[in-house]
């Protein structure tokens, strides 16, 4: 019979691709985990792992385990926090996603209500997010749940959460020709020099500016491409290009950096919460529950 420890030792290896460091995370010689792996390999009946004298690597077996691994062990997890909360105070870990830029006045004020409210809960905050690396990772239960901009359906078993709706327009350096409009069509943007995020197709963002502009039928010059959304504003403000954002940037742009309206009717963009319905955990109703709280349904900002 498959013992639990055998999988916690198959996802350390699995994570870090190396016996000794594996051994290391697990407080274990590295002998007795080689064995433990062996006896899951025995139990599976196939070779979870390729072991060269320098590499290691997940088989096909090995990698159809893994994500099974990982929900056992946290339904595990999930399964004690739910017992640690039968007296009504939820705890355990929680693991959140977010993006700097559209998170300078949400993420402060649900962490510090989540804090104050649910103090067994431990927070855990991962930055950097994009929409669709923060929806794979929600999925691939790496996450519990992640800020960002929500573009279409989210698709099963994710469920979307609208926090904030803004509109979108043009960022500009104060110095920029079209810096004194109070607004521009955009088709007018032809031939600027745009700072965007990667095109990749991460970006809730960076995929709304490109749609904008292919509709009024231009393809942007993009001549910096950076992940960081601060940045992009503050290549903005050093003259590097222009570029397309949410007017929830307002409050936070450089004082080199200025705003401008799009003409004609406003484009929306959404900025929301995506978690997954196969996520049972207490952590995650009491962050739901503090979510409902403090941001009720949004408007066109």
């Amino acid at each position: 019979m498959m013992e639990l420890r055998w999988l916690e030792a198959f996802v350390a290896v699995a994570e870090e691709l190396h016996f000794g460091r594996a051994a290391e995370r697990l407080h274990m010689a590295q002998s007795p985990l080689s064995q433990v792996i062996r006896k899951l390999e025995k139990n599976v009946g196939s070779p979870l792992f390729k072991r060269s004298t320098r590499t290691v690597e997940l088989t096909a077996p090995g990698q159809a385990l893994l994500p099974y691994a990982y929900r056992i062990l946290r339904s595990l997890n999930n399964a004690m926090d739910a017992a640690r909360s039968a007296e009504g105070v939820p705890t355990g870990r929680f693991t959140l996603g977010f993006s700097g830029m559209h998170n300078h006045d949400t993420l402060p004020r649900i962490t510090r209500a989540l804090r104050e409210n649910f103090p067994g809960v431990d927070l855990n905050l991962v930055g950097g997010i994009r929409t669709f690396d923060g929806m794979r990772q929600v999925r691939n239960e790496d996450l519990d749940a992640s800020f960002l901009g929500i573009i279409g359906d989210v698709g099963t078993p994710l469920r979307a959460r609208e926090i904030s709706r803004h509109h979108l327009g043009v960022v500009v350096p104060t110095d920029h020709p079209l810096a004194h409009r109070d607004a521009i069509p955009i088709h007018q943007l032809r031939g600027e020099s745009f700072v965007m995020g990667p095109v990749d197709g991460n970006s809730s963002m960076t995929v709304a500016a490109l749609q904008i502009c292919h509709a009024a039928g231009f393809q942007p010059e993009i001549a910096q491409a950076v992940s960081d959304p601060f940045l992009i504003v503050s290549m903005v403000a050093a003259g590097v290009g222009i570029t397309i954002l949410p007017s929830e940037v307002l409050p936070i742009l450089p004082e080199a950096a200025t705003w401008i309206e799009l003409e004609g009717d406003p484009v929306p963009f959404s900025h929301g919460v995506v978690w997954s319905d196969d996520n049972e955990s207490e952590p995650l109703q009491a962050f739901l529950t503090i979510l409902d709280s403090i941001f009720p349904e949004p408007t066109l900002q």
